[in-house]
């Protein structure tokens, strides 16, 4: 019988340790490679929800809490802009397209972003990809609403359906703007981006539902319907941030500088890809850290299999004895040792390969839904196939040690043991 024949089998005979062992390195793979899955494809989906914007323009404030709040949906304005300021910038000659946003209101948890038809013909994400329609068209009138792919199939939308909007931005909301309902009129092919966890309507459809409101609750006996709404001036007060599209690349931070001059208002104006750098340099300390922890983890299951592998040695030095004195070498009962322990770190990562894919099947849906992430399957990156032969390596170094225990044991010590 070959060698390792012989290790399976001798696995087999303590398969409840095995399989304890196994299930320990298993679970720390899993953190591992779920850590590094999650850091890279989250830095990637970030990455794709915008592209071809070269400025985002708002109330001035932390860069990055505007790059979050205007692109990526997290958070909270800390204040609006005019609209006299926005017509202002867009009139300038160095802009060539602008795409205001207005936030605020949600439905049924989902954002919900007023804006203008130019965000259908200028938002561009991943590599400067337009958004496409599964069906549907652009909102035309005050009260029509445009779906993300998320929304309109976790809600279960249809063109023609009417939906009220709330106001807030929290996943409950009792303040319902349900006297003037919105009307499905689109509904956009996914991006794995916000956007499809966004309702788009127009900024007139977002006045209107305010013209009869103040502080955030109804003006007592003065509601408007949807028809008389309809009769006003709808044109927004103030709005959240502008998308700013250059005609010249070379005019970027000119421009920047000058809106962050601005006289009539103080705004900020930030570059998209350079303000998300700074968001990663960030959390590159949190990163790291995760990676160490898990690191620590994987040492600690690889610890419990060293264990496992020394406490049973002593127990195998009869059997030791037999092979000995039915003709193994010592350099094989080496080589045994060393297979049982490639053999038990090999079986943990395979299995902690499969938890994190059956875990990214579970899992994925409900990031992709709440936090805008896409987080892909299989196959693993480069990097991580490197981290699983760190891993393998690291089990037949552990592995080294019972190894040689069971090499420097001798015949006459195996054969003096009492039954």
């Amino acid at each position: 019988m070959t060698l390792f024949p012989l290790a399976a089998k001798s696995l087999w005979n303590r398969r409840l340790t095995s399989a304890l062992v196994v299930m320990s390195i298993a679970l720390s793979v899993t953190l591992l490679l779920g850590v590094e899955r999650l850091r890279t494809q989250a830095r990637s989906s970030f990455a794709n929800t915008l592209s071809g914007t070269d400025l985002i323009i708002g109330a001035r404030s932390s860069p990055i809490n505007l790059l979050l709040y205007s692109v990526f949906r997290i958070g909270d304005p800390t204040n609006n802009v005019r609209w006299a300021s926005f017509q202002a910038i867009a009139a300038h000659p160095q802009i060539a397209w602008t795409v205001p946003l207005s936030l605020g209101d949600s439905h049924r948890g989902f954002r919900v972003l007023g804006t203008t038809r130019d965000y259908f013909q200028y938002y561009r994400y991943g590599r400067s990809q337009r958004l496409q329609w599964v069906e549907g068209r652009e909102f035309v009138e005050v009260f029509d609403a445009v779906l993300g792919a998320e929304v309109a199939e976790r809600l279960g939308y249809r063109l023609g359906q009417s939906m009220v909007i709330a106001h807030g931005a929290g996943e409950v909301s009792f303040a319902l703007h349900d006297d003037k309902p919105f009307r499905v009129v689109g509904i956009l092919a996914r991006t794995g981006t916000p956007v499809d966890q966004t309702v788009h309507v127009s900024l007139a459809g977002i006045e209107a539902i305010h013209v009869d409101w103040q502080g955030g609750t109804p003006i007592p006996g003065q509601q408007l319907s949807a028809e008389q709404v309809r009769q006003l001036d709808l044109t927004p007060k103030t709005i959240t941030a502008v998308l700013v599209g250059l005609k010249s690349k070379t005019a970027i931070f000119h421009m920047q500088r000058e809106i962050n001059e601005f006289a009539a208002e103080p705004l900020l104006a930030i570059l998209p890809g350079l303000t998300l750098q700074q968001l990663w340099d960030m959390l590159g300390v949190a990163e790291n850290a995760l990676l160490v922890v898990s690191g620590l983890v994987v040492l600690v299951g690889l610890t419990v299999m060293l264990t496992a592998l020394l406490t049973g040695l002593n127990e195998r030095r009869r059997e030791m004895a037999i092979l000995r004195a039915v003709g193994a070498r010592p350099g094989q009962i080496f080589t045994l040792m060393l297979g049982e322990s490639l053999a038990l770190t090999l079986c943990g990562a395979a299995l902690g390969v499969l938890l994190l894919q059956g875990g990214l099947l579970w899992a994925g849906p409900i990031l992709e839904g709440r936090l805008g992430l896409t987080i892909a399957g299989w196959p693993p990156s480069n990097y991580e196939w490197r981290l699983l032969m760190a891993v393998l390596g690291c089990g037949l170094l552990a592995g080294l040690l019972p190894a040689w225990r069971a090499y420097s044991y001798s015949l006459a010590d195996g054969m003096t043991l009492r039954i």
